[in-house]
């Protein structure tokens, strides 16, 4: 793409801050006054934090939540509202690492926090735009189609997991493309509006009694007796008990879980609004959409089914929204022609955190509670651990999950920096394009 062109994809006054937060600003500093001491204190003020907060505050437990930036400022107010079951390894896959019955305990907890999310939604009258709109999931070859339809049949047989097939030759009763090669529906996976989720978390957790302050960054985090101390920007907090809910932006407060995470960048456009009719001819079920990439591509229509949000991995290493930008938008017209011509409103990136086992992790090291490592696909799973978490402190048997007690897998040398991740990212970007180019040319 020439700079000229680049340059002509940009809509007037367009915003390199989420699509979500138009209308939403970030919140500034909730309270500002750090109190000496607290029950619990809980380090990040995510979807996970939020939870963990909701629970304890509400058991009575003075609760203290920290921010280095404004409330929600991190990826649970930039990722793209698409919900799945969170769960990535397959039933083999796990049942070779730990056996059958703790392989499907894992996978099964994915299905939960999915059906848990939308209760708590419920439960609390969250207005988010949640709902069950299923999902699209695209296979990028031949090859991969074929694929799909193995997975399906091991899904119904092994764990009960309904699909729909969706051919070629039917694609775009789902989607308006040729570029794929058919998919596969399914149809429990669902989408909100993930600052207005946000929100709404934050309100429940300030009305069960919980401080959250932002701009208000933990530097250390010390044992001592009966408890922890946790010094901050702002000054000094003894506290019982420690949530640490960071995921995507651990770093060097707890080098432990930092060693133990891969930060990754994930890159999300808006367009400008688009008509109604080719919102429709694109999207005609309204569903979220994925494809088998391996540097996968993520997307949907707004809630108001008046713009396109398309997310991805653009690049081998990190970069900035407004180089992102005009390279998501080239993605986005090769999978969808006819939106070329229109313009970008908002270009974004949020951090999610990749484990090296795929897995999520939650559990305590030195006294220490965590949850995190949520793989690209937290919202519900961060949610849902971050309530667990949450349950835990308080010491309730209804805190224990199949996550609990795994090992959480290193590598030598890795202290947080995924040196190994551009060349790997490059490699996998290369081969996808090559097994789009192959499909094309056969078919």
């Amino acid at each position: 793409m020439t700079e000229a062109t680049a340059q002509s994809i940009w809509a007037n006054g367009w915003k390199d801050a989420p699509y979500w937060l138009d209308g939403y600003p970030a919140p500034e500093r909730i309270d500002a006054s750090l109190p000496t001491a607290a029950d619990v204190v809980i380090v990040g003020s995510g979807y996970t934090g939020l939870n963990a907060a909701i629970e304890t505050a509400r058991a009575g437990r003075s609760t203290l939540v920290l921010d280095a930036e404004a409330p929600g400022w991190g990826c649970s107010t930039r990722n793209g509202g698409q919900i799945s079951t969170s769960v990535k390894p397959s039933l083999g896959k796990l049942s070779a690492k730990f056996g059958l019955n703790r392989a499907r305990a894992i996978r099964g907890e994915g299905e939960a926090a999915l059906d848990w999310i939308e209760t708590r939604i419920s439960d609390e009258g969250i207005d988010c735009d949640f709902h069950r709109s299923g999902r699209f999931h695209a296979a990028h070859s031949a090859q991969s189609y074929e694929q799909l339809m193995r997975d399906a049949e091991r899904l119904k047989a092994e764990e009960g997991i309904e699909t729909q097939p969706v051919s070629r030759q039917d694609q775009r009763s789902e989607l308006g493309t040729d570029v794929y090669h058919g998919g596969l529906i399914f149809p429990r996976h669902s989408a909100l509006d993930p600052v207005r989720y946000h929100r709404g978390l934050l309100s429940c957790a300030t009305d069960a009694g919980a401080t959250v302050i932002g701009h208000c960054a933990a530097t250390d985090i010390r044992t001592i007796h009966g408890g922890h101390e946790v010094t901050t920007e702002k000054g000094v907090v003894r506290a019982r008990d420690v949530i640490v809910a960071t995921n995507g932006y651990t770093g060097r407060l707890t080098p432990w879980l930092q060693r133990r995470v891969i930060p990754i960048g994930s890159y999300v456009i808006a367009t400008e609004p688009l008509a109604p009719d080719l919102i429709d001819r694109l999207f005609p079920t309204g569903r979220i959409a994925s494809d088998t990439c391996k540097v996968v591509y993520y997307y949907r229509t707004s809630p108001d089914r008046r713009r396109i949000l398309f997310g991805g991995r653009v690049s081998a290493g990190e970069t900035d929204p407004a180089l992102s930008g005009p390279r998501l938008y080239q993605d986005m017209c090769r999978i969808f022609p006819d939106l070329r011509g229109t313009r970008i409103s908002h270009s974004w990136m949020g951090t999610v955190a990749y484990t090296f086992d795929e897995l999520a992790h939650t559990g305590t090291h030195d006294g220490i509670h965590y949850a995190m490592g949520y793989c690209g696909s937290g919202v519900s799973m961060a949610s849902y651990l971050g309530m667990r978490a949450g349950q835990k402190v308080l010491g309730l048997k209804d805190g224990q999950t199949a996550f609990d007690d795994l090992p959480f897998p290193t590598r030598p040398l890795y202290t947080g920096k995924p040196w190994f991740l551009p060349p790997i990212v490059a490699w996998y970007r290369w081969r996808d394009r090559v097994q789009h180019e192959r499909a094309k040319s056969i078919g």
